[in-house]
């Protein structure tokens, strides 16, 4: 019978932190974050879910003699950009996922 109460007992927990994680995935899409690479000469905007959603270059970036410049300076934003929503979405997520390890279940 003690069994069954922490069955059930668990079984509530995981359905608490799957509604925690939902409302948190929620708020991620809408959130937004930011970098900029060449002292802001290419600035890249990201969802909290991690989909790249805005870039933007200023003209001087541009130089027809040197597109690699360019290249490394959107891939540096770009990166960034999505390091930076990796950690939006560690500080939102980490905490519903969190309690998940003191369930014992494997995977977990």
């Amino acid at each position: 019978m003690a069994k069954r109460m922490n069955m059930n007992k668990m079984m509530q927990q995981v359905q608490q932190m799957q509604a925690e994680v939902a409302k948190a995935q929620q708020q991620l899409a809408e959130e937004t974050v930011e970098a900029s690479a060449g002292g802001g000469m290419v600035k890249v905007k990201a969802s909290g879910g991690g989909d790249i959603t805005e870039i933007k270059i200023a003209a001087e970036a541009i130089d027809p003699d040197d597109p690699e410049m360019l290249e490394d300076l959107v891939l540096a934003a770009v990166n960034q950009a999505l390091h930076n929503s990796q950690e939006l979405q560690q500080a939102k997520l980490g905490g519903a996922m969190g309690g998940l390890e003191g369930l014992g279940l494997p995977g977990l």
